[in-house]
This record gives C-alpha cells, structure tokens and sequence, in this order.
C-alpha cells in the first residue's frame, strides 16, 4: 500500500516502552483515566492514536519523553472486562513525525503529526530475512499477523524486526527507516551481530 505525505493532523499520543509497525498488532490494557478518556474518544469517533516509543519516562504517571516517529494506531477490537479497564487491539498503519505536541491537565499528550511515505518497495531483495522469519515462525509457532506475507519485503522487514531480540534503539531505527533494503541491510547485520543467524543454522 502506498501513502502519500498529507497535511499536518492531530492525534492523541499513547507513549509506550516499545515499537510499533506499520501491520503490527498491539494488545493493551487501557486503565489510566487519561487513555481510557482517549480510548472512548477513539472509540465514539472512530478515530486512531498515536504510538511512540518512550525515549525517557515511563508509561503511567507523568507524561514521558517520546521518539519523534511513531506509528498510527487503529483499534480493531476492544472489550470492557471491568468499568476502569479497557481491553484493546489495535493495528499499525502509517508512520509518522511528531511535529508539535501539547499535554492536558491529566497528561495526555495531544500530537501535531504529519504522515510519512510509505517505504519503497524493491523488486528484489534479499532472501536471508525472509528465510529467517519463515524459520523463526515454523520453530516458535508464532504467527504475527496474517495473511502471511513473505515475498513482500516491507512486511517481512517490520515482522522480523517485532520478533527479533533487539534493543528499543535498534527497534527505532528500523521504524524510522525509509528505504526497505536499508532495513533489511540492518536487520542481517544485526542478527549477525548477536548471533542469531548462526543460532538458527544449528537449530536447521
């Protein structure tokens, strides 16, 4: 899918300890009274949030510091188990840059973003990733979302990257990231660099 760059938008921002990526699932247990004001707000208008990884801070009290890219998140499925708990999926989509940001009385952080391209598309690329991911998903049993897309670059270099035991700077580098083959460049070295590759040549 391509996205072209649009005009500046508002949206709520949902700071977390970890990555999200364009097609990427996100589970969530919404309790603070400022995202389960976000999450209704969401859910009436039919509107997504904003995900950032958190740079400095912590996810519950005050508002962290964030990465300035980040990913739209659209709910896809939600339940109330408790009055104070909401139960989320929500799905990646576009990336974005924070432009801007304000915060509220209660901390929610309202961004001022705009969209970023979607990452090139390569007619080739190579197939080290793809193997390792097929591997890693016929060994863990794990499927990150389907349907599987395993000759489409863009989603095996996002699928990988959630899976792999990298560190959250290395996981935000590979969401900034705008050329497919740069990432996937990344994501060998660093398998390589940790020993991943090698570990799971011993497993086949």
């Amino acid at each position: 899918m391509t996205t072209t760059p649009s005009l500046p938008l508002s949206l709520p921002l949902f700071p977390l300890g970890q990555v999200l990526y364009p097609g990427g699932l996100l589970p969530l247990k919404i309790f603070e009274q400022r995202y389960l004001e976000m999450t209704k707000a969401c859910l009436r208008d039919n509107t997504p949030f904003g995900v950032c990884q958190i740079q400095e801070g912590n996810e519950v009290g005050a508002p962290a510091a964030h990465y300035d890219i980040g990913c739209i998140a659209d709910i896809i499925e939600w339940d109330v188990p408790h009055p104070t708990l909401f139960s989320l999926i929500a799905r990646g989509s576009d990336r974005f840059r924070v432009l801007r940001t304000s915060a509220a009385s209660n901390g929610l952080i309202t961004a001022e973003i705009e969209r970023l391209a979607a990452p090139s598309m390569p007619e080739q690329f190579d197939t080290t990733c793809r193997e390792i991911l097929r591997m890693a998903i016929e060994h863990t049993g794990q499927q990150p979302t389907e349907p599987l897309e395993l000759d489409n670059p863009v989603w095996v270099s996002y699928r990988l990257a959630e899976l792999l035991p990298l560190s959250g700077a290395e996981k935000q580098q590979l969401l900034a990231e705008d050329d497919t083959n740069a990432r996937l460049a990344q994501l060998k070295a660093a398998m390589e660099y940790h020993g991943i590759i090698e570990k799971i040549n011993k497993i086949n």
